[in-house]
């Protein structure tokens, strides 16, 4: 795996998922609707903390800088 993810990229990912589990601890999301977005919001933490996104090599995007 390739790294294709930047800092800035990473850092959005991790508030997004922060975001997502305090508002299901303060019950503000509730249900099926909770579940779907606990599970994205493993995802993003999953691929911050390893720097590659999937979906990212499906279509072409590499936010991480090249070393030259």
């Amino acid at each position: 795996m390739k790294v294709n993810m930047s800092g800035l990229d990473k850092g959005i990912r991790i508030v997004i998922a922060i975001t997502i589990a305090i508002l299901y601890w303060q019950d503000i999301i509730h249900g099926t609707l909770a579940y779907v977005l606990l599970a994205l919001a493993i995802i993003f933490v999953l691929t911050s903390l390893v720097s590659f996104c999937p979906l990212y090599t499906l279509f072409g995007i590499n936010t991480c800088k090249v070393k030259k």
